[in-house]
């Protein structure tokens, strides 16, 4: 039997060895005294993230995209705060993201609520408000020539492709950057800015016959400048029909029509008067009549002044915008192949006009020569021809 005072020696010497055992403990058995899960485990809990964030002045056309982390979404809504309609969205296969598929609408608020789950099996709401700008005005992409206008019959190989914007362009090169013109088969061209308002697009020389063009203007949300923004999105297809090309020489007072580049028919013409002389080089059929009243005060030349004309003629296109055009005129039958005695036009006797207005459409060309007049300007509806490709092709606001 020990002592008291040695067994007093022995408890005292094991509380000393239990004391530094627990002081110099590595942990490995230890409960954490962290405040949450750790990172990675199964108990933490799912994040939510929504862009936009919130706030005002968003664009439209950027997409809400909701993603989850440690986790994943279960639902998405977005819907306007006023009208209470759901802008359609798409869920990733994963679960992980969800965007929107369609622009929201200018001058909007919309809610956003996204549910989530995460690996731990519990729930979660995130919720968040954007509003979108308000432009002070929108442009519509106008295109001429009207896709249904030449749907049935499609365009001639010298047509050209025209934006024409309801609204002043200041921006012109982001603007341009979302204009495209797909040709099949590939064909080289290029955009050229008439004004600040259209904007047009031709290839390098004519199109081929037979060309599909696909036409697009993805300017939805974009700053046009000035407070203007685009108004919608437009896609449309052209067809190019058949090549037909007449050429108009005021030495020879003959038109020569070729059609797949091969001449089909020739026929007698009276061009312009040495006071209003045709102007020279391409020019593109940008309407037909069977019958139109041709006045000059349509060009600034009115009843009482020197010049002043007013006429019905049959089997009219046009060819430019400043009253020129090839048609019917049984009064210069006598001068047609011999002189030039029109105030402009491309006269033809009744049998050829006829012929004329029945196998050519818009977009077809007519290329005049030797006429004593002016280029036709750019400007002049489709006076696109006028410019050296190097030339149109610095037009474009996009270098």
């Amino acid at each position: 039997m020990f002592p008291k005072k040695t067994l007093l020696s022995t408890a005292g010497m094991l509380a000393a060895i239990l004391l530094i055992s627990a002081c110099s403990s590595s942990g490995d058995t230890g409960t954490s005294n962290s405040s949450g899960p750790s990172a990675g485990s199964d108990e933490t809990p799912v994040s939510v993230t929504i862009d936009p964030a919130g706030g005002t002045n968003v664009n439209p056309a950027t997409p809400v995209v909701v993603k989850a982390e440690h986790g994943k979404l279960t639902d998405v809504t977005v819907s306007n705060a006023d009208k209470g309609n759901q802008v359609k969205g798409e869920l990733a296969a994963d679960g992980l993201s969800w965007k929107t598929v369609e622009p929201l609408g200018y001058g909007s608020t919309y809610k956003i609520v996204a549910h989530a789950q995460g690996a731990n099996g519990k729930p979660v709401e995130q919720q968040s408000r954007v509003s979108t700008l308000s432009p002070k005005q929108q442009a519509n992409p106008n295109l001429i020539p009207a896709p249904s206008a030449v749907a049935a019959g499609g365009v001639g190989v010298g047509q050209p492709i025209v934006f024409a914007f309801g609204q002043p362009v200041k921006n012109k090169a982001e603007v341009e950057k979302k204009l495209s013109v797909e040709s099949t088969p590939k064909q080289e061209g290029s955009w050229y800015w008439i004004d600040d308002k259209n904007v047009h697009y031709r290839p390098k020389t004519y199109w081929q016959a037979g060309t599909t063009l696909k036409v697009s203007a993805m300017i939805y949300g974009v700053d046009f400048g000035n407070g203007v923004y685009g108004a919608t999105d437009r896609t449309e297809t052209y067809k190019v029909h058949d090549s037909w090309v007449a050429k108009a020489d005021g030495n020879t007072e003959q038109m020569q029509i070729f059609h797949n580049g091969q001449m089909v028919k020739s026929m007698p013409i009276s061009m312009g008067k040495d006071a209003t002389p045709t102007h020279l080089g391409a020019h593109v059929i940008s309407d037909k009549h069977e019958n139109y009243t041709m006045d000059s005060c349509t060009y600034g030349v009115c009843a009482g002044q020197p010049g002043y004309y007013k006429s019905n003629e049959k089997w009219s296109l046009r060819i430019s915008n400043d009253g020129e055009f090839v048609h019917e005129n049984p009064n210069s039958v006598g001068s047609q192949g011999s002189a030039n005695v029109s105030h402009g036009c491309i006269n033809l006797n009744a049998a050829n006009a006829q012929w004329f207005y029945q196998n050519l459409g818009l977009g077809d060309v007519v290329e005049v020569t030797n006429s004593g007049g002016p280029q036709l300007p750019v400007w002049d509806l489709y006076g696109d021809w006028s410019k050296s490709w190097a030339d149109w092709q610095a037009g474009s606001a996009v270098k």
